[in-house]
């Protein structure tokens, strides 16, 4: 086996492991979110002091919010090393179709469009190559990979 088939993966993965992987990285954003939340309100805590206060933020900035931290945690993960936190523990790789790392603007893309949309999981099982519509419309594919 050549480097360049390593790279490339094994087979392409499936609904089930990509859905697990998906929600393995939902709690990983929400961490993150609560872990920036408390980091805002240890701040508050020290510029304005006590009490301890977390921030009150309305639904609309929730979401804006969460939403920004989910691309760029995805975005920014597929391109440094082809997973996030849910595909390294499904032993996944997201590349492009010829087996490289996604470059930073069509990895962030791919983001947007997985948040934005992450019914598109569900055309794996119809697709011949096992695509979601998100790597029908980025060229991109989810391989089984060892890190």
């Amino acid at each position: 086996m050549t480097h360049g088939d390593q790279r490339s993966g094994g087979d392409t993965a499936g609904v089930v492991s990509r859905c697990l992987a998906a929600l393995v990285d939902a709690i990983v954003v929400a961490g993150i979110g609560l872990a920036v939340q408390f980091a805002y309100g240890g701040l508050r805590l020290l510029v304005a002091g006590p009490p301890f206060r977390m921030p009150d933020l309305s639904g609309w900035r929730t979401g804006v919010l969460g939403w920004a931290v989910a691309v760029l945690y995805l975005g920014v993960s597929w391109a440094s090393t082809g997973g996030t936190l849910g595909d390294w523990l499904l032993g996944l790789q997201v590349t492009g179709r010829t087996g490289r790392l996604l470059g930073i603007p069509r990895a962030l893309l791919r983001a947007v469009f997985c948040v934005a949309l992450p019914v598109g999981l569900l055309w794996i099982p119809f697709s011949r190559r096992h695509a979601s519509v998100q790597d029908v419309v980025m060229a991109s594919a989810v391989r089984y990979h060892r890190f």
